[in-house]
Order: structure tokens, then sequence, then C-alpha cells
């Protein structure tokens, strides 16, 4: 833990003056047989063993000296560690349900309440994973229909840069509009200006929201609640922001039954509505109004900012790495030219393509320690017994990342996902977008997506950096739930 930085020093300081009394209070005997683990301090767990700023990074050096399956305490509370492809393959797939609950962090515990597709367990989660999983393919979700869409947004985007005049810019938001406008006219039925002023607000609080998550703020949040509650930080903001987020969902749901007609939806909030609809006199139902606002959330959340992050990485890589991004130009040329719109079907002949997006989602590692899962039930694994409801933390980092598993496992190397004949090669230690049963819904949607964007762009632009292409670092910003690129600024050259 980085106590130089003055935030943290803060913080750490105030929660030291309360640890006692919140101590006495809160003892909590501890159950099952857990795997071992580094020793932890009474209350305070393993804090000072993690590097705030990459927390990932201290629990795969934990793994390396208490292997593949340890324990570490998050304040008073245990988290069992799955290290390692073998490790991770055999509790999310070959044991899949016993780890796929979701384990509530505090600060989604105080985001969600439990509600919501991405935070729910047990019937409530299949019910709503089930209903969203239909209404996305309803709605396009790998079909023909979605891909033009993306087409069209994708074109609209190549437009707003055209715009800058070939100027430096930050493509953040312009990427962030674009992406976003793809499932907000799934979930909303509408699609939004880049220059619309309430749209801007809120690409700028998910960016505040998602920023947060990696804060040293919200990671001593989720270990200390009772007391960061009291304190001030960025946890505040974006939890505020959050709050943002809701009204204005709201405010679109409320519209959405002052006007939707039963025999036509037109989205994913009508759909749920005809549900909520004809289970009215269902009281144990869970298509309530919890559980629809705050699974539109999830959706907004989920589709507007992993796969613009990703976005925006691939051109900060591909500046950094000019004769890469050359390559895909000429694949573009090759199999796509210049007179129409990369399309889907166009892939599957673009290997080196494809395995550049692969190799971009490797190595930025989105998701270094997945989203928190839990354990569904007292469960025997590897010799241990792991208490139901345990926290369980899959560190999808120790697959991307494993020497084990890749050539040059810490180098952007395309030739991960390529074969000997530069034919595409698929590998089962992608796991970017998790594994198991609660693998990312959304999948398919951001494949395409990442395709379809990164083509068109390429396809109309060269990108350069301001500064000298070697200086640009492409190590995340900040580190967390989430990962964030470095902030840099480019000019768009038109092709």
């Amino acid at each position: 833990m980085d106590l130089s930085n003055p935030e943290t020093t803060l913080l750490v300081a105030c929660l030291s003056v309360l640890l006692i009394v919140w101590f006495l209070k809160n003892k909590q005997p501890q159950k099952g047989r857990l795997p071992p683990g580094p020793p932890a301090l009474p209350l305070l767990g393993n804090i000072f063993q993690m590097d705030m700023k990459a927390p990932h990074k201290s629990l795969i050096k934990l793994s390396e000296q208490y292997g593949p399956l340890y324990t570490v305490w998050f304040g008073r509370f245990p988290a069992v560690v799955l290290c390692g492809f073998e490790t991770m393959k055999e509790g999310l797939i070959e044991r899949g349900y016993d780890f796929s609950g979701r384990y509530l962090l505090p600060a989604f515990k105080k985001v969600s309440n439990g509600y919501g597709v991405a935070f729910s367990n047990g019937e409530r989660w299949k019910q709503l994973r089930r209903f969203s999983l239909s209404t996305l393919r309803n709605f396009g979700m790998g079909k023909r229909s979605i891909e033009e869409r993306i087409q069209e947004e994708a074109t609209l985007l190549v437009t707003a840069i055209r715009n800058k005049k070939e100027m430096p810019f930050n493509l953040d938001t312009p990427v962030r509009c674009a992406v976003s406008n793809i499932i907000c006219s799934i979930v909303l039925g509408e699609r939004f200006e880049y220059e619309d002023e309430t749209f801007l607000t809120l690409m700028e609080n998910i960016a505040v929201i998602s920023n947060g998550l990696s804060s040293p703020s919200v990671q001593l949040y989720n270990n200390f609640p009772k007391i960061m509650d009291f304190l001030p930080g960025p946890h505040k903001r974006m939890f505020k922001n959050t709050a943002d987020l809701k009204h204005f969902l709201n405010k679109k749901i409320q519209s959405h039954k002052e006007t939707f007609q039963k025999e036509f939806p037109r989205d994913y909030i009508d759909s749920f509505l005809i549900n909520m609809e004809e289970e009215k006199h269902n009281p144990d139902s869970e298509f309530v109004d919890e559980n629809l606002l705050m699974s539109v959330l999830n959706l907004f959340m989920a589709g507007t900012e992993t796969s613009s992050t990703t976005l925006r990485w691939a051109i900060q890589i591909l500046v950094k790495y000019p004769q890469i991004q050359e390559k895909i130009y000429e694949e573009i040329c090759e199999v796509i030219g210049s007179s129409r719109r990369p399309a889907i079907a166009d892939r599957v002949k673009m290997p080196y393509t494809d395995a550049v997006i692969h190799e971009v989602q490797r190595v930025i590692d989105i998701a270094p320690m997945s989203i928190p899962h839990m354990t569904m039930s007292d469960i025997e694994f590897r010799g241990y017994l792991i208490p139901q409801g345990t926290f369980v933390i899959p560190l999808l980092s120790s697959v991307l990342k494993a020497t084990s598993q890749w050539e040059t496992p810490d180098s952007f190397n395309p030739n991960h996902f390529l074969d000997e004949n530069g034919n595409f090669k698929k590998s089962d230690s992608f796991v970017a977008f998790s594994a198991g049963k609660r693998m990312c819904l959304g999948e398919s949607l951001a494949r395409m997506e990442l395709f379809l964007f990164l083509t068109t762009l390429l396809q109309s632009f060269v990108f350069n950096s301001v500064i000298d292409h070697k200086d640009i670092d492409i190590s995340p910003a900040t580190s967390g739930i989430l990962v964030q690129p470095r902030m840099y600024k480019f000019w768009a050259i038109s092709r």
C-alpha cells in the first residue's frame, strides 16, 4: 500500500482513530476450513500487503508464495483467490454453479442492494439473466440488425472525428458516445447526438464512476464501509454520479410506462414492462421496478464503458506500434477496400486484425480480478471447506498474463493468436470476458463493436500521437476493479 499518496495517508489516519471501537463492535467468528494465506492483522486484514494502485499485481505476487488457491482478508472478511488457468477452469467451469454467486462488495451493495442482472443472486439472477439474454437477442445482439446499427454509428463517429479537422484531440468522449449509442438503442430505444449536453453529462458520470471504482478511496470503502461513509473522498462523488444516472434512467422508464404498447415493444425497457404487467399478481415476481432500474443501469454502464475503453486503448497501442496499425490497414485494403463499410463477415478473412483485437484485450486486462464471485453453498474444493457466501476472486490477470500460457505475456504480440500459417487461432486462456456461468452476457455485442468500430476508423484515418510514439505508456493509469488507460491526444489524418 502506497502511503506516499496524500489521499491514502489521510484516509488511513482517519481509519486508525476508529479501528478499536469498530473492532469491538464487529467481531466475527471464522467458519469453514479456508485455504492458507498471508497472516492478517485484526480488523485491517491484509490491507498493508496490497498495492492500492494495482491490487491484482499484489495478489499474483502472493500466489507465488501461497499457491494457486489461497485466502486474503479484506478488513474482517476473507476472500478466496483462484489463481492460474487450471484453478480458474476447475472453479468457474467444472464447478461453475458452486462459484456462480455474486459477492456484493460494500460499494456495489450501496448502489444496487442486490437488484439487477449484474448484482443479483439465486432465482432472481437466473430469471433476469435469462430474460436479458433473450431480450438482447430479440433486439439484434449477434444479428444483422445490430450490425447495421454499429456500422451507421461508426460512420457517424468518423464524421465527428473529421470535424476535428486534423487537430489534436482526446478520443475519450467521441468513442464513449459512439459505443454508448449502441446500448442506448437497445435498452432505451434511442440514440443521442454527440453534442447533446445531457448525453455528455451522462458520459462524464460514467467516466467518474469507472475511475472511482479503481481509486484508493473506493477500495478502502470496500474494506471499511461504515467508517468511510463519514469521510470525504472520491467514493462520495462516485455515489452521487451513480444517483444522477439512476435519476436519468428513472425518467426514461417513467416515459416508457406512459407510452408503451404491449403488442409493439420498442426496446429492453418495454419488454421488461410487459413482463411486469403479466406478473403483476405474482407476489414472488422478480419483474419489479427495482430490478428494472438496476438492470437498465447495469446494461447501460457495462455496454458503454468496457468496449469504449478497449477501443481507446486499442488506438493508443496502435499509435505506439505504427507498423501494426499499417499492417491492419493493408489487410483492410485487401479484404474490404475503401468503397464499402466493414462487415462482420469480413472478420474471418482478416486473421491479423482479429488477432490484434484479441491481443489488445489480453494485454489491457480490463477487469483483472473479474467482478467479485461468491460461493453458493458450503463447498469442498481442493481439500478445503469454503463456506457459503464467501467472497471469491477469480484472478483473470493470472491467466491473461501467465508465462505458462503465452510466449511473451508481458509484451504486445499479435502472434499469440496466429498459427504458423498466419491463420487466427483460439486460446482457452483468453478469459477477457471471464468464464463460466457469470461470463459477460454482452460478449457477442462487444466482439461486433470492437471489430466494426476499429476497422472503420482505421479504414478512414491514420492515427498519430502528439508526443513521440515511443514515449506512449500503455500501462494502466489506474487499476482496481477496472483498469483505465492514460490520457493522450492524437491526430487523425484522413487517408
